[in-house]
């Protein structure tokens, strides 16, 4: 029950016979509020969206005062550390990795644990990723400190380990590349009964110069559901221990409490033993009243990407995020609405980009006049911008994709209604430069100005998203007027220093892409949506 990870010694305990825990005796419902949906009937453009994705996520009513956008990544960090030193019961985060210098952020929950003896503390990361650097300093070593000080029985730190790696592909696969067989990519930070649903990871550059989004909920039933879904997986994952014998400091640990086998020993028991504990979860509620509707109403429908995980696939973010996108295609009540997608690294699943351009197109069943605006991150804003080796081919690979879309877009005559922008703030590595990892989708309903449905989360929406990763997120609906301008806000903000780019700006010279393109796209494939 041996295996090594990351160059670090991993210590299985041999598993006792234990029987399989009841799946989600659920304690809270996720749909406290019933009413109608949205602004009236399910014939009404929004009414279509809920009626929909009732059949696919669970869902929250809240108030749209419960709702708030944060605009920077000063912002998001001061306001993590604020709500963290202030914490009274719990703070939990998933995130793929937090940066191996993050001595303020450890302090600052070092601290909260320090001031607050009934605080507890979890940490949920990705293995791979957070041991990286073994046996330098790494997520690993850095959170273990936290451990040794105020004890396992107060501070869980574990490590999601993806059970399509393993055997003789995990042995010789070299480190970082190893990561593009799959990651733990959600990003959640509840503290008490708030919950920040972000893209951003916890390293510094995302607490400085690396523009994302990040949407604080205070809700006690969504803070509580996403607390569920990190603890999941948390019983799903090593265990990371102090280990004063070793060079790195450490060990991870695969506990007996887990219930399944190390997805290293047994990847199928372990697979078959996470479908049991993680689809009940997700699914939406079989039965949902229907009551009058109030006139301004805010629903949210958690969706995850649990692929690796489930078999069969029950996954909830991709059917609901092709479903509205199919919708506004399809539906003659969407002609003349407007989107707006983002994605630091454009590398969309190919399914998701069809729907967007054949959201814009007019025939005699569909009259459209819908206008997309596609957002995505500059080669010079790009976070592989200028990097050694093979990765630093990376920016030219997005360049490559951006253009084979416009391509598409031409191609389906939609060139007026879809048009691609980049973003860019100086350049990676300079002074002033940043970098952009902003994602998500918002639709803006015909004769609106601001958007009435955002996703927001840790999905680049890609191939690798759907197949690979462990993702969560969230679609917000909503027909209240304030919050309907602060995510019209948001696109804003978001769009402030970004530009119009056409098939001939990606033709130029300087943007041209070299044979080493099609190694790249590989790597965009594997590893590049991954950060």
């Amino acid at each position: 029950m041996f295996g090594r990870i990351g160059g670090q010694a991993l210590r299985c305990a041999a598993r006792r016979s234990v029987p399989r825990r009841k799946v989600c005796d659920r304690k809270f419902s996720a749909h406290t509020s019933y009413s109608a949906t949205p602004a009236s009937t399910p014939s009404s453009p929004l009414g279509s969206i809920t009626v929909e994705l009732d059949r696919i996520a669970p869902r929250f009513e809240i108030q749209a005062s419960q709702v708030s956008i944060l605009d920077s990544p000063a912002n998001f960090y001061s306001t993590l550390k604020a709500k963290i030193l202030n914490a009274r019961r719990r703070v939990y985060l998933s995130t793929l990795y937090i940066g191996k210098t993050e001595h303020d952020l450890i302090e600052t929950l070092s601290q909260a644990l320090n001031n607050n003896p009934d605080l507890k503390v979890s940490v949920l990361t990705d293995a791979l990723r957070g041991t990286r650097e073994t046996p330098n300093p790494s997520s690993a070593s850095l959170l273990c400190s936290l451990v040794e000080e105020y004890g396992p029985e107060r501070v869980e730190i574990r490590m999601f380990h993806t059970p399509n790696l393993t055997g003789l592909r995990k042995k010789w696969i070299p480190r970082r590349i190893n990561e593009g067989w799959g990651l733990q990519h959600m990003k959640l930070y509840g503290i008490d009964d708030e919950i920040i649903l972000s893209g951003a990871n916890l390293s510094s550059d995302y607490f400085t110069n690396r523009l994302d989004r990040y949407h604080v909920f205070s809700s006690k039933e969504l803070t509580e559901y996403y607390a569920r879904i990190h603890h999941a997986v948390c019983g799903l994952s090593f265990q990371v221990l102090p280990d004063p014998h070793s060079k790195s400091g450490y060990l991870l640990d695969w506990p007996t409490a887990n219930g399944a086998p190390s997805p290293l020993d047994d990847p199928k028991d372990f697979v078959g033993y996470a479908s049991t504990i993680m689809n009940p979860l997700i699914q939406a509620n079989d039965n949902k009243p229907i009551l009058p509707s109030s006139s301004s109403q805010t629903f949210v429908y958690p969706v995850a990407q649990f692929t690796p995980l489930l078999k069969p696939d029950s996954s909830t973010e991709f059917p609901a995020v092709s479903s509205i996108l199919r919708l506004l295609s399809q539906s003659p009540a969407f002609a003349g609405a407007r989107w707006l997608f983002t994605a630091g690294y454009f590398n969309i699943h190919p399914v998701l980009s069809s729907l967007l351009i054949s959201s814009t197109s007019t025939s005699s069943q569909h009259p459209s006049n819908t206008q997309g605006t596609v957002l995505t991150a500059s080669p010079w804003a790009n976070g592989f911008y200028g990097s050694p080796g093979i990765s630093g081919m990376l920016p030219a690979a997005y360049t490559h994709l951006s253009a084979r879309f416009l391509d598409r877009v031409a191609a389906a005559q939609a060139t007026n209604s879809i048009q691609l922008k980049e973003w860019r703030r100086g350049t990676v590595g300079t002074p002033g430069g940043w970098t952009y990892h902003a994602k998500g989708l918002w639709i803006t309903l015909p004769g609106e100005e601001n958007p009435s449905l955002t996703f927001v989360g840790s999905s680049n929406y890609t191939k690798r998203s759907y197949s690979l990763d462990i993702e969560a997120g969230a679609l917000v609906v909503t027909s209240d007027q304030q919050l309907k301008q602060k995510l019209g806000e948001e696109t804003k903000w978001l769009q402030e220093d970004a530009k119009a780019i056409s098939r001939e700006d990606l033709m130029r010279t300087e943007r041209r892409v070299g044979w080493n393109v099609r190694l790249a796209m590989w790597i965009v494939e594997k590893v590049g949506g991954a950060l």
